[in-house]
């Protein structure tokens, strides 16, 4: 990965986007497209669309999106303290100690999240997100006030890290590596020319309730979708591989297979790896994906979806924990997939 696009990622990265406050990300991703879009378009939900071709007529919409899970202010007490809920899937243990940042209307202000002292009895053993506070140093609830309201978010404060030069570890990379990767596919193929209308989209609310997806497959009435997300890797220590399958950093991006992927779209990808010497990995969703895909199929007359996901340790923690080299390959197998495209493919899996 070059440096000029490492760079890119990580300033993803350090920037909070809390699910239903991605204002600052999404500025930050629309600049750095903005040199080599054909078009850059907006929406009322806030997704932010790259777009080359946009003249063609078949339209491959690529959604990675920017939110993150966050906390939620939900009751300020007499001494200052802060009490929140979760926005996403926010793990109580995973909470325990961390320092955050509060992103309050009035000031950004730091906190910790107290924990009491073994001394004194600990935490329960199944205690909730209900048994933990932020506390920001604030004295009374008045003083509290005048930085923080009910409904500010809160994010954890931790910074991006490389492992070895080769892993990237650090909070939200679910999946901000998925809003970096539409973009340098949109970069990638701006120089090689296309036959089909490519259309990235850093897409907000996954987190929370996908609608960011849907508005941005409602807007542009792709002929087929594919969400680039992260998927959870099995190769730590303490994971059942029998029950949640083998998957490993390092092992190239994952194709998910079940009922609501296309066939044909996963063929495409299939064969583009082989030819590019690109080994892929595979999951399973039966049912469901549980990613933006799910909502980009079910708009309009319905949309042919694939889901192309990253490796991913550590899910929904502080120190997510992903491969440059999947990166690499993800963003190679799209951009080799989406350049060699005729514009005449069909997605009926019923066409021979």
């Amino acid at each position: 990965m070059e440096q000029a696009n490492r760079s890119f990622l990580m300033d993803l990265l350090h920037t909070p986007s809390p699910s239903s406050d991605e204002v600052a990300i999404q500025k930050k991703w629309i600049n750095y497209i903005k040199d080599f879009a054909d078009e850059i378009k907006t929406d009322h939900a806030g997704n932010a669309i790259g777009i080359i071709n946009p003249d063609a007529e078949f339209k491959v919409l690529l959604a990675g999106h920017c939110d993150e899970i966050a906390l939620v202010i939900n009751r300020i007490d007499d001494e200052g303290f802060l009490h929140f809920d979760k926005i996403g899937g926010i793990n109580p243990k995973a909470a325990v100690g961390m320092k955050v940042t509060v992103l309050g209307q009035n000031a950004e202000s730091t906190g910790v999240i107290g924990v009491n002292a073994q001394h004194h009895g600990g935490l329960k053993d199944d205690f909730g997100l209900e048994d933990l506070f932020i506390d920001c140093g604030y004295k009374t609830k008045e003083e509290a006030e005048r930085f923080v309201q009910i409904g500010d978010l809160a994010v954890y404060k931790t910074s991006p890290e490389l492992l070895m030069d080769r892993y990237v570890s650090g909070r939200g990379l679910d999946n901000r590596t998925g809003a970096f990767i539409v973009a340098e596919v949109l970069r990638r193929l701006s120089g090689r020319g296309c036959n089909v209308g490519v259309y990235a989209a850093s897409t907000v609310n996954e987190e929370t309730n996908m609608g960011g997806a849907y508005f941005a497959a409602a807007g542009i009435k792709p002929t087929m979708a594919i969400a680039c997300d992260v998927t959870f890797a099995t190769d730590y220590p303490g994971v059942n591989k029998n029950k949640h399958g083998d998957v490993k950093l390092d092992g190239g991006p994952v194709l998910a297979k079940g009922a609501p992927i296309n066939i044909k779209i996963n063929k495409m990808l299939e064969n583009t790896a082989r030819k590019r010497n690109i080994r892929v990995q595979y999951e399973l969703t039966p049912r469901m994906t549980g990613t933006d895909a799910d909502r980009m199929r079910l708009t309009g007359p319905g949309v042919p979806i694939s889901l192309v996901s990253l490796p991913l340790r550590y899910m929904h923690s502080p120190v997510e924990t992903s491969s440059l080299k999947d990166m690499d390959e993800e963003i190679e197998l799209l951009v080799t997939m989406l350049s060699e495209m005729t514009g005449e493919e069909s997605l009926n899996p019923l066409d021979d």
